[in-house]
């Protein structure tokens, strides 16, 4: 291995470290000695726990150069992570100062983790070591790049972090562009030729530059889901839904495809049944058991296809869809979409229709947002959809689905619900114990008889208020030691 001159040029260090490494392709969310992000030749011993020094940097023929015991050293890169290629090119290409930690092995110094370093004359492109870490972070959520070699001359150009200066933006696409959809790495570049354009007006780059900084902090996952755990799975749903058993297997036999294929099932699901009923609570259970983020959509409130697909940047006020805030907010492109009363997406007022925009949304083909001006991939988009009325559901819409009826609870059900569930619930927020407010048996079957013909449990609910209410006022004015409500007691206080 060769010893450098200190005073040689970039270009001389360049020309004399080059080397050939090899790629491995990983999909490991963390580091360690034995998932490192890069293997280092050590044969000549001086590579310690914490290293300092740059990267010389020729594509594909790289080497880190440090100061060993008589002089400069260079270490030939035996192996990358190939998410790493491009984000090592650009720390050399802009000579930055880095820390590496690492652990020596059999098979060379195994580096885990990188920081930048402020000394030496070293350049910090993009402000602070916060991006770089930042990158690191995404690189290592992210799925690798295709095995395919990177053409030397392919310049990547782009945007963000939560950073949206363009020099972020240029130095994320330098680094990670590769392990963007192809369609947005491409998408990008324009973009970003627009944001720098000094030929187009000063609105056309504003837009251009809050595009990019939407799409780049967005991770663009693959389509490949982990295996769901039935039992954990069924344990999430208890904690969420009291009995309706034909209803949680349903479900669960619905995601548990994804152990067979990896990947999210063909159709979403519709849960249809009357308010009160726990739909919601059901949506919230299986984005837990997909382990997903979730957006929800509020048919109801909307009454024009715009509010989903954004507005054109010819306008000056110009902004994102609903659809395309909710990937922003999420942070990545797996996730699930709550569309709450989907029987209400048909009642559009004259500028065309919400259901036609969900129907794209729904298909997993993609989803185009007017502000954006991409196309958004949508196969790790799972919806799950919530409706009173399965006969005002369009039968396109009906058909991506499927349909799970939910019924509502039997009297003892409710029983159940409100003794163990509802009251004490609210008794614990209040800051009350259960010997404090107690039914008789005469009294709970006066709450649901009161309640004969409402449906759900969101009245109960109220019930359960109410009572606890009265009974901490009692304690508190009339100061008694606790209340215990007969039938006659709720009759005359929920009456």
């Amino acid at each position: 291995m060769p010893v450098f001159d200190f005073n040689r040029s970039p270009e001389e260090a360049n020309a004399a470290a080059e080397c050939t490494y090899k790629v491995f392709y990983s999909h490991s969310g963390e580091t360690s000695a034995e998932q490192p992000i890069l293997v280092l030749d050590n044969s000549v011993g001086q590579l310690k726990h914490h290293t300092n020094g740059i990267f010389t940097n020729p594509i594909r023929k790289t080497a880190f150069e440090f100061q060993g015991e008589d002089g400069m050293v260079s270490a030939d890169i035996l192996l990358i992570d190939a998410r790493f290629v491009s984000l090592l090119k650009w720390l050399g290409e802009n000579h930055i100062n880095v820390r590496l930690s690492g652990a020596v092995r059999e098979d060379g110094y195994a580096v885990y983790k990188i920081r930048e370093i402020a000394f030496g004359g070293g350049t910090k492109l993009s402000a602070e070591d916060g991006f770089l870490q930042f990158m690191i972070e995404r690189l290592l959520s992210g799925d690798p790049p295709s095995e395919e070699i990177p053409d030397e001359d392919e310049e990547e150009t782009g945007d963000s972090m939560k950073l949206t200066s363009i020099q972020s933006i240029t130095d994320f696409l330098t680094c990670a562009g590769r392990t963007l959809p192809e369609n947005i790495r491409l998408w990008a570049r324009r973009n970003l030729a627009v944001a720098r354009s000094s030929e187009v007006s000063a609105e056309e780059r504003r837009h251009a530059q809050h595009a990019l900084s939407i799409m780049m902090n967005i991770q663009w996952k693959g389509n490949y889901f982990q295996a769901i755990d039935p039992d954990e799975a069924r344990r999430i749903l208890d904690e969420e839904l009291y009995g309706m058993e034909s209803v949680k297997q349903r479900i669960i036999e619905t995601i548990i495809q994804i152990n067979r294929t990896h990947t999210l099932p063909a159709y979403g699901l519709l849960l249809i049944g009357p308010a009160g009923t726990g739909k919601s609570q059901i949506a919230y259970a299986v984005a837990r058991i997909l382990k997903l983020p979730w957006t929800t959509l509020d048919m109801s409130s909307i009454n024009d296809p715009e509010q989903l697909t954004g507005s054109s940047r010819i306008y000056a006020n110009a902004k994102p869809g609903i659809i395309m805030e909710a990937f922003s907010i999420a942070g990545e492109s797996n996730l699930v979409f709550i569309i709450n009363e989907l029987d209400k997406a048909a009642a559009g007022k004259g500028n065309g229709n919400p259901a036609d925009v969900l129907l794209t949304l729904l298909d997993n083909i993609g989803f185009t947002d007017n502000y954006i001006e991409c196309m958004i991939p949508t196969v790790g988009v799972y919806p799950i959809a919530t409706a009173n009325e399965k006969d005002k559901i369009s039968a396109p819409l009906m058909s991506r689905f499927a349909v799970i009826e939910i019924p509502d609870y039997t009297p003892e059900e409710k029983k159940v619900i409100f003794s163990r569930y509802a009251l004490p619930k609210v008794l614990k927020r209040i800051g009350m114990q259960e010997n404090e407010c107690r039914l008789t048996p005469e009294g709970l079957d006066a709450v649901i008889e009161l309640h004969r013909n409402t449906s759900g449990i969101r009245d109960l609910e109220q019930a359960a208020e109410h009572i606890a209410a009265n009974a901490l006022y009692q304690i508190e004015v009339d100061h008694v030691e606790s209340v215990t409500f007969n039938g006659e007691m709720v009759r005359k206080l929920l009456a």
